[in-house]
């Protein structure tokens, strides 16, 4: 398992790090097979979308935080319910295959860590099975 390191900087906002991901790939020299992308918290989740316009980015913050806001009749009292429900409607892990030692990934997407608690300094975790 491999884990890198994501930096955010703002209370809700999404992180590309298909980059990263792919690194890691190269470094395992793993030819074909599945990485498992985790996130270990519980205030942050992850998705697979569009990378190459930052709207699409910008769109699905604005949504989560208008469907899910910050303040309102939580049971949770430490101020970030409304962060452990939009990691939860992200979900925590993404499942991408590899082959010739690259992600699949279709043309336009990325990978994204979504932050709902921040500004923080996160974990991913990458785990590599061969085929």
């Amino acid at each position: 398992m491999r884990e890198i390191k994501v930096v955010t900087r703002k209370r809700n906002e999404m992180v590309d790090i298909t980059r990263d991901v792919q690194d890691v790939v190269e470094q395992e020299n793993i030819d074909e097979g599945v990485a498992i992308v985790y996130v270990p918290h519980t205030t942050a989740g992850i998705t697979i979308n569009e990378g190459a316009d930052p709207s699409v980015q910008r769109d699905i913050v604005e949504t989560l935080k208008k469907l899910v806001p910050e303040t309102g009749n939580y049971n949770h009292i430490e101020g970030n319910s409304d962060a452990h429900i939009k990691a939860s409607i992200l979900g925590s892990s993404v499942t991408v295959l590899i082959k010739n030692e690259r992600l699949v990934l279709g043309t336009w997407q990325h990978i994204f860590f979504y932050e709902g608690d921040g500004p923080r300094t996160r974990k991913v975790i990458i785990k590599i099975f061969s085929s």
